[in-house]
């Protein structure tokens, strides 16, 4: 797996980045030589915070954790990933069988100079998926939402989380 390792408004030392590469690396069992995996380092109201993004090819998996230092918090990352490994398990070896883990590039993260409404833009590539597959991906993400393009028609769609548990998607209307 290629690390990178960032730090957001700090260096990171070289014991910090041999540590994270040896937490790290008991993840490289799922995941094949392509995967890529970036851990920020950066202080959040007086606590390390950590985030993994790990990415395999067309699957991300995210985790952002707040310790008291960052080894803890590395610690905690890399069980939060590897527990959502294994919840998706018999999905994530159903799409490594069929050989979806193509090579993608990551997601690229700018902010904004002028911070007024747009605060971070995130670009990335869509892959085309069916909405079971985007909702997959949120939920790896952590997130509660998820814009994809929709393999069938084409269209780029959202996966949204509902507050009473269930998924919503919002297609574009023609």
């Amino acid at each position: 797996m290629k690390l990178t390792i960032v730090g957001r408004q700090m260096t990171v030392d070289e014991r910090l980045k041999a540590i994270a590469a040896k937490k790290l690396s008991r993840l490289d069992k799922y995941f094949s030589q392509e995967a890529e995996a970036t851990v920020a380092f950066s202080w959040k109201r007086n606590k390390a915070n950590i985030e993994v993004t790990i990415n395999a090819a067309n699957t991300l998996f995210r985790s952002e954790v707040d310790e008291e230092t960052f080894p803890n918090a590395l610690d905690r990352a890399a069980e939060a990933i590897e527990r959502q490994i294994r919840k998706n398990k018999t999905r994530l070896e159903k799409r490594l069988r069929e050989g979806v883990f193509d090579q993608q590039s990551p997601e690229e993260e700018q902010i904004e100079e002028d911070p007024e409404f747009i605060i971070r833009t995130k670009t990335f590539k869509f892959k085309p998926m069916s909405p079971e597959e985007a909702i997959l991906q949120m939920n790896l993400l952590g997130h509660q939402f998820f814009v994809f393009e929709d393999q069938d028609t084409g269209d780029t769609c959202v996966v949204y989380a509902r507050k009473d548990g269930a998924y919503g998607l919002i297609v574009p209307e023609h």
